[in-house]
């Protein structure tokens, strides 16, 4: 999605690490009108596709989530890194590692929101090593549903989670897919 990689062009920072920094207008600093357009085309991506719910995992897969689900006219679902007191019943649960925190976390959805009877589009701002889709794709299936399709904003395709959950035969559709991204700040996407 040519406006997404301009606007990462813009105002995206390369930091150490392979970190792509963009708070100022994804998951920090929102802008709405971007996801917008972002729900739009993802839409268009899975048109012919039957959706009954949208899952993401908290916090920043939350806001590209919501135009997806607006766009699907179906409930966003997310899973939450923290069993708080107002989570209750019987949980479907996995562990996932955060590669922007370094840390693993136990992520949970509480199984009535979940069904078998569900087809579950997944959606999350980025995908790196796969760790997060991977745990989202094991609550579904805990679940007993079906992944209907996978929707990333901005996929590092130089790194081998995208690649690693294609084989296992998801369709995932990404709006930016970094081939690589220089020292001197400049990012190469995918064609």
């Amino acid at each position: 999605m040519e406006l997404l990689e301009n606007r990462i062009r813009k105002d995206g920072e390369v930091l150490p690490g392979n970190i792509l920094k963009v708070s100022s207008f994804l998951n920090h600093q929102i802008d709405v009108f971007l996801l917008d357009e972002m729900g739009k085309e993802f839409k268009r991506l899975y048109d012919n596709t039957e959706v009954t719910k949208i899952l993401t995992i908290e916090s920043s897969g939350i806001a590209v989530a919501y135009p997806v689900a607006r766009e699907f006219k179906v409930p966003l679902v997310f899973a939450k890194k923290h069993q708080s007191s107002n989570v209750n019943g019987e949980m479907l649960s996995t562990v996932v590692w955060s590669y922007t925190h370094s840390e693993y976390y136990n992520v949970v959805v509480q199984k009535r929101y979940i069904s078998p009877e569900d087809k579950v589009l997944l959606v999350d701002d980025f995908l790196a090593n796969g760790s997060a889709l991977n745990g989202l794709i094991d609550l579904v299936e805990q679940a007993g549903a079906k992944v209907a399709g996978v929707c990333i904003a901005i996929e590092k395709g130089f790194q081998n989670g995208g690649e690693e959950i294609r084989r296992k035969g998801y369709r995932i559709e990404s709006l930016a897919k970094i081939k690589k991204m220089n020292e001197d700040g400049s990012i190469v996407f995918e064609d």
